[in-house]
Parts: structure tokens; C-alpha cells; sequence
């Protein structure tokens, strides 16, 4: 029988690394990784989740939900700065978990990290269909409703077609072997922060007080249990929890969590980087400050240029906000850099998710199948079109909301277990050579598992069933399949 808990050793992988990926050069400065996160998070989270977090559950107070999920993020992104400092190697968390807390271990992040980036891709997908529909409007070209919403969406329609068709393109582009290029990203980056700059900038003298006023709304539940009417668990249990208040924001938080996933693919890039002992750090804590500042500003502005009740089941609020500035001009020009932004998210995504499959089918996990590369493109082309039909049907059928519930879940999962992580590998490797130590191991760590748990139980129940139900088909598969075919125990 084969040992769930055999790792793979630091020599082991970085030996794997020259051994089957000489075609990486390492070109990447840290400016540039700095721009990879940006440009990898910034997009859906932002555009469209800010708007659903403070109708639903944060109101104004959405800006503390940003504070909060940028808290666990920034703990989070310490330990990976570490390992990625010190295991410069493509695979991001999966290859540090195989490093540390062996097999299994690695197998539930890598089916995690799936789910994340499969399912970011669709949330963006769904989001980027309705910015395209107004864009389109504005010519006159009106898509019907029937086909820009699926059967369960606020508004139901039949399928989301323009969310189907940009997932199906844009697989087929990397089928092909189409990359960004570092100075394609720099310049979609650069047009992303802009759009942001300029809705915080022209917005602000635009913000009606009355917007955030009350700046955190009142939970009915909050105030029966303050006046011993209602006890905490039940409280927790109820459909109050999560309907603004403190609780509200804390379920923001979980929220809006999905507007800061992407600094992690950052990690994904570490043998691509000049330096990766001193760029790794920057690029991930770097891209992960510069968000969380025009993050702060921007949903403040948001909420206070439109009332936040009025952004629900809005997959758009930054167009609807934005035409109380009368700045109606700007519209079209905000719209297209939205829509390219969201492009590049889910081209990162779709990349990524495709990426980790590779890396799990060539340990074995999965069948040989998944790691098949094109003959003349060098992509692993099949397990593309897999995704591309999994992640079409979501984004053409799945709330969005939905969505982002399902993501935020699986990436807090994964940054729970990265940070648990530092601390193993601190006790197994405490002589491995690191570029970047985490600072006040192991409380720092256990700060950023905290957040991450508290986060995930703000989450509605139904984020934590399909959590289950998603890792108990991983648990199968593994079983069934992959801890009879690893090459770590079984090797040749």
C-alpha cells in the first residue's frame, strides 16, 4: 500500500524542475511580478462581487470586509513568499504541500486549486458577459435576457451564451500556444489600475452622505442577542446571520476573499523569475498592498455614489454607479478596459487550473491522459478542452454569486494549508536555504489559519456542502486511481 504521507524532498523537485521544464527562461523582474499579481487580481471580485457583498451583506461596511479578507490574504501571502523563496518551482501550493505534508496532502490542494481556478474562471466569465452586453448596447446591438442569464440567476433566463463562447475562445486560444507576453500584461495592468484610479478619482466629489448612512446596516439578529432575546448560536444558525451588522461584514469579507485570489499565481511563476529569493516576496506581498489600497477607495466610493440596495442582482454596479457622476462619456472607455481586464483574469485562470492538472498527472496522480502535449503547440491540450467544457457550462448556467462563494471557500482552504505549511517545513527543513523567512513562525502562520477558517465559516452552508461534495469526488479518484499510479511510490 502506498504512503499517504510520502513527500517529495526539495532536491527531488528541483531535480524534476531542470529535468522537464528547460523551455522556462527566467526573465521575470520583480517589477514585472509585481504586475503579474495585479494583473491576475484585479477583476470579477472587484467589478462585481463588491457590489453583491454590500447588497447582500456588508452594505457600506463592505469596506471593512476588504480590511478583513486583505488581513488573512497578507498572512497568507508571507508563507508563500517563503516557499516560493525557497522552492522557486512551478505548481504553487500543490508542490509546497507535496514538500511538506506529503501526498495527500498534495492531492486535496491540487483538486482545491482546480476548483479555484476553474470556477474563477467562470465567475469572471459571467461578469465579463454583462459588461459586453452594455458595451454592445450602446450601438444598438441588444442581446435578449434569455440569453445572458442562466435558469437560477436572479433574473432567469435560459443560458449565459457570451460567458460560454469567451470560455470556449479563449481555450482554444491556449490550445493553440497564444502567451501574454510580460509586456502584453504590464500594459493590461497599467489599463486595469487606470480604470480604478479614474472611478475613485472623478467619484469622489460625487459621493452623497446619505449613501453611508448607516455605514454598517442593522442586523436585526445582532441587536435580539445583545438584548439576551436570542442566543449566539442560534443566532449563528439563523437567517440573520450574514444579513449586514458585524456578521455581515464578516460574511463580506468571505465575500469579497475572491477579489484578492490571484496573488497566488504569482508563486506559479517562481522559476521564471531573475530572482526569485528576493522577487517572489515582492511580487506577491507587493501586488497584494497596491490591491488592497485602491480596493479600500474603491468600494467606498462605490457605495457612496449609488445606495447599496440598489446593487443587488446587479452583475455590473460599476457602470450603474458611475452614471451618477455624469461622466456618461467615460462609460464606454471604462467598459472596454473592465472587459479587457476580465479577459486577462481568465486567461491566467483557465492557464492555471490547466497547469495543475499537468503537474498532477505527471506525478502520477492522474491518468497520463491529463499531461498529453500537443504535438506542435507543446500545450496539454486535452485537459483544455475538459476544462473549457466544465467551465463553460458553469459560467453559462451558475449564479455568479454562486460562483464566487464556491471559489472564495476552496482558496481559503488552500491558504489554510499553506500556512499550516511554513510551520512543518520550519520543523522537517529548518536549514533549507530560504530567500524570505516569515516573520514570528509560528504565530503569524496560525494568525493567517485563523482569519482563513473564521472566513470560511462566515461563508453561507451551502459553500461548505459543495466544498464536500467536490472533495469527496477528489477523495475517490484518488483512491480509485491515484495513490496506486504516484511515481513517488511506486518509482521505476
Amino acid at each position: 500500500m502506498s504512503n499517504l504521507w510520502k513527500t517529495k524532498s526539495l532536491s527531488q523537485l528541483l531535480r524534476t524542475a531542470e529535468d522537464s521544464e528547460k523551455g522556462l527562461r527566467r526573465t521575470l523582474s520583480a517589477s514585472s511580478l509585481v504586475a503579474l499579481g495585479i494583473g491576475a487580481i484585479i477583476g470579477a471580485g472587484l467589478f462585481s462581487l463588491t457590489g453583491i457583498a454590500a447588497a447582500d451583506n456588508a452594505g457600506p461596511a463592505v469596506v471593512y470586509s476588504f480590511i478583513l479578507a486583505a488581513l488573512g490574504c497578507a498572512f497568507a501571502g508571507l508563507c508563500y513568499a517563503e516557499f516560493a523563496s525557497m522552492i522557486p518551482v512551478a505548481g504553487s501550493a500543490y508542490t509546497y504541500s507535496y514538500a511538506t505534508m506529503g501526498e495527500f496532502i498534495a492531492w486535496i490542494i491540487g483538486w482545491d486549486l482546480v476548483l479555484e481556478y476553474a470556477l474563477g474562471a467562470a465567475t469572471v466569465a459571467a461578469s465579463w458577459s454583462q459588461y459586453v452586453a452594455k458595451f454592445l448596447l450602446t450601438f444598438g446591438i441588444e442581446i435578449p435576457n434569455a440569453l445572458l442569464h442562466g435558469p437560477w440567476d436572479e433574473t432567469p433566463g435560459m443560458l449565459n451564451l457570451p460567458a460560454i463562447m469567451i470560455v470556449c475562445l479563449l481555450s482554444l486560444l491556449l490550445i493553440k500556444g497564444t502567451k501574454e507576453s510580460a509586456l502584453i500584461n504590464n500594459v493590461l495592468v497599467i489599463l486595469k489600475v487606470t480604470v480604478v484610479l479614474v472611478f475613485i478619482v472623478l467619484g469622489w466629489g460625487f459621493i452623497n452622505p446619505d449613501n453611508h448612512s448607516p455605514f454598517i446596516p442593522v442586523n436585526e439578529g445582532e441587536q435580539l442577542v445583545s438584548q439576551g432575546s436570542m442566543g449566539f448560536f442560534d443566532f449563528f444558525q439563523s437567517d440573520y446571520f450574514g444579513q449586514y451588522g458585524w456578521s455581515g461584514i464578516l460574511r463580506g469579507a468571505g465575500v469579497v476573499f475572491f477579489a484578492f485570489i490571484g496573488f497566488d499565481a504569482v508563486s506559479t511563476a517562481a522559476q521564471e523569475a531573475k530572482n526569485p529569493q528576493k522577487g517572489m516576496p515582492i511580487g506577491i506581498i507587493g501586488s497584494l498592498v497596491v490591491c488592497t489600497i485602491l480596493y479600500v477607495l474603491f468600494s467606498y466610493v462605490l457605495t457612496g455614489l449609488e445606495n447599496y440596495v440598489n446593487f443587488r442582482g446587479d452583475a455590473s454596479p460599476v457602470t450603474t454607479a458611475f452614471a451618477r457622476t455624469g461622466y456618461t462619456f467615460i462609460n464606454s472607455a471604462l467598459t472596454i478596459a473592465i472587459i479587457a481586464g476580465y479577459t486577462s483574469v481568465m486567461l491566467v485562470m483557465l492557464m492555471g487550473q490547466s497547469r495543475v492538472f499537468y503537474s498532477m498527472s505527471v506525478d502520477g496522480l492522474l491518468p497520463k491522459f491529463f499531461s498529453d502535449l500537443h504535438k506542435k503547440s507543446q500545450t496539454p491540450w486535452k485537459t483544455n478542452i475538459i476544462f473549457m467544457i466544465f467551465v463553460s457550462l458553469f459560467a453559462g448556467f451558475v449564479p455568479v454569486s454562486d460562483l464566487g462563494h464556491m471559489v472564495s471557500i476552496g482558496t481559503l482552504f488552500a491558504f489554510s494549508l499553506v500556512c499550516i505549511g511554513v510551520i512543518v517545513m520550519r520543523k522537517t527543513n529548518p536549514d533549507a536555504v530560504r530567500g524570505f523567512r516569515v516573520p514570528l513562525v509560528p504565530l503569524v502562520p496560525i494568525l493567517g489559519v485563523i482569519i482563513c477558517v473564521t472566513l470560511m465559516i462566515g461563508l453561507p452552508g451551502e459553500s461548505w456542502e459543495r466544498l464536500a461534495i467536490w472533495l469527496a469526488l477528489g477523495f475517490v479518484i484518488y483512491f480509485l486511481y491515484g495513490r496506486k499510479h504516484s511515481k513517488v511510490n511506486n518509482p521505476d
